[in-house]
C-alpha cells in the first residue's frame, strides 16, 4: 500500500527545508514510505544508512568523513540510535548545495525532537506517520481490532496478526525500552503494560499506578512521558475552562494503536471485543486516534474537558480560535445528553460532532450531528 499523502508532504517540506524528519512508532512503515519516496522522487543520487545494521552502524563511526562528500539525498534510519549526529547535521545542511537533502528517519520522537530543535532548529521539516488509518483501509472493524502496524492489519489471519501484536510488546518491553534508559524489568513494565490497558481512556491516576507499581509519581511520570514519546500511549490533557464548576485537571491516558490494547486485553476477534466491558473505551480510543488525523490536529491542539459533576467533553481541538468538539459514542443511535449541552453552553461552542460506528449521519439537534468516520473523513477531502 503506498502512502501516497505522506510522499506528497515529504516532497512538499523539502521546497522550505534541506531535512525531513519521518517520525513514528516502530514497525509502522517509516522506511517502506522512504524507499516509496527515493522511488517517486526519481533522485539520482540516493545513500541509505539504517543504524540497526552494523555494518552501517560503522560506516558512521567517523559520520564527518562518511558524509562530507556524499551527493543528492542521504537517508539515515533510526537515527535516535545516534544522536551525536545531530551537531553534524547541522554543519552539513548549512554547506549543502541546493540538491543535496536529508531524510531522517526515527522511533523516538521524543528524543529526536530534543535534539534536532537544539542543533536542526529552522532547518528540518516533520511528517508524523502513524499506522495505517482509516481514510487508507477497507473495512473499519478489521482496522478497529487489529489496529493499524501494516503486518498486524495485513496478516491473513486474526489468529496471525494477533500473534505478531505478542511478539511487538515483548520486543518493545525487552529490547526497546531498556535502550530508552528506562531500568524496569520487563516483567514489571508489561505489568505497568496490562494496567494502563485496562484503565484505556480513563483519567490517569499517577499516585494510584505509583502505590501498584512500588515506586515514586515522578517515576511513573518518567515512564509515561517516555511511552507517549515513542508514540505508544497519548496523554491527553485536560482542558480548563473560566467556569464557576470544578474541573478535573489530570490527563487521560489512551493506547495510540487499538490493536495493542486488545492484544493486551487478550481481545482475538470482534466477537470478544463486542461483548468486553472495554468496548466503548476501546471505540473511543480508536476513534480519537482516527479523528485528529482526519482533522490533522497536532497534539499540542487536542484536550478532554471534565468536571466533578459529570459533565464531560472527549476531544475539543482548540487552533487559534477554532474550537472542534467531539463526543466518542459507541451505539448505532447515540441521543443527545445532558453533558453535551453543558459542554455546548459552558464552553461556548458552536457545535458537537458525535462519532459512533454507524453507517448513517444525521442532525441531533440544532447544534449536535451524528456521524461515522468515511463521512467525517469525506467531508474534509480524503
Amino acid at each position: 500500500m503506498q502512502r501516497t499523502a505522506f510522499i506528497e508532504r515529504i516532497e512538499t517540506l523539502f521546497r522550505s527545508h534541506p531535512t525531513v524528519g519521518i517520525l513514528g512508532p516502530r514497525q509502522c512503515g517509516k522506511t517502506t514510505l522512504a524507499r516509496d519516496y527515493i522511488k517517486s522522487s526519481g533522485r539520482r543520487w540516493v545513500h541509505y544508512f539504517d543504524l540497526e545494521d552494523p555494518e552501517d552502524l560503522a560506516r558512521l563511526d567517523d559520520a564527518r568523513l562518511t558524509l562530507t562528500p556524499l551527493r543528492g539525498l542521504v537517508v539515515i534510519d533510526e537515527i535516535q540510535r545516534r544522536p551525536e549526529l545531530f551537531p553534524l547535521l547541522r554543519v552539513l545542511v548549512d554547506r549543502a548545495t541546493p540538491s543535496q537533502r536529508y531524510l531522517i528517519l526515527g522511533s523516538a520522537s521524543r528524543e529526536l525532537i530534543r535534539q534536532s530543535s537544539e542543533s536542526l532548529a529552522g532547518r528540518i521539516g516533520y511528517v508524523e506517520l502513524p499506522p495505517f488509518t482509516a481514510t487508507e483501509t477497507g473495512p473499519l472493524p478489521r482496522l478497529w481490532l487489529r489496529g493499524g502496524f501494516p503486518r498486524s492489519w495485513l496478516a491473513r489471519s486474526n489468529a496471525d496478526s494477533m500473534n505478531w501484536r505478542k511478539a511487538y510488546v515483548a520486543t518493545f518491553l525487552e529490547r526497546d525500552i531498556p535502550a530508552l534508559g528506562i531500568d524496569m524489568a520487563p516483567r514489571t513494565m508489561r505489568r505497568l503494560w496490562l494496567m494502563l490497558a485496562h484503565s484505556h481512556g480513563n483519567v490517569l491516576n499517577a499516585s494510584d499506578l505509583a502505590r501498584s507499581m512500588d515506586v515514586s509519581q515522578p517515576t511513573i511520570r518518567r515512564y509515561l512521558d517516555i511511552l507517549s514519546g515513542t508514540f505508544v500511549t497519548r496523554l491527553l490533557p485536560s482542558w480548563h475552562a473560566n467556569i464557576r464548576k470544578r474541573q478535573v485537571k489530570s490527563p487521560k491516558a489512551f493506547f495510540r494503536d487499538s490493536g495493542i490494547l486488545h492484544a493486551l486485553l487478550d481481545l482475538p476477534d470482534m466477537a470478544a471485543l463486542r461483548s468486553h466491558p472495554a468496548v466503548g473505551a476501546s471505540w473511543e480510543g480508536f476513534a480519537l486516534e482516527q479523528v485528529t488525523h482526519i482533522v490533522g490536529a497536532s497534539p499540542e491542539e487536542c484536550y478532554f474537558w471534565r468536571t466533578h459533576t459529570g459533565a464531560e467533553l472527549d476531544l475539543l481541538i482548540e487552533r487559534g480560535r477554532q474550537r472542534l468538539a467531539f463526543e466518542f459514542k459507541y451505539s448505532s443511535a447515540p441521543k443527545a445528553t445532558r453533558s453535551m449541552h453543558s459542554a455546548l453552553d459552558d464552553l461556548a461552542l458552536d457545535h458537537l460532532t458525535v462519532v459512533c460506528p454507524g453507517t448513517r449521519s444525521y442532525p441531533l439537534t440544532s447544534r449536535i450531528t451524528v456521524t461515522n468516520l468515511a463521512d467525517l473523513a469525506a467531508r474534509h477531502g480524503y
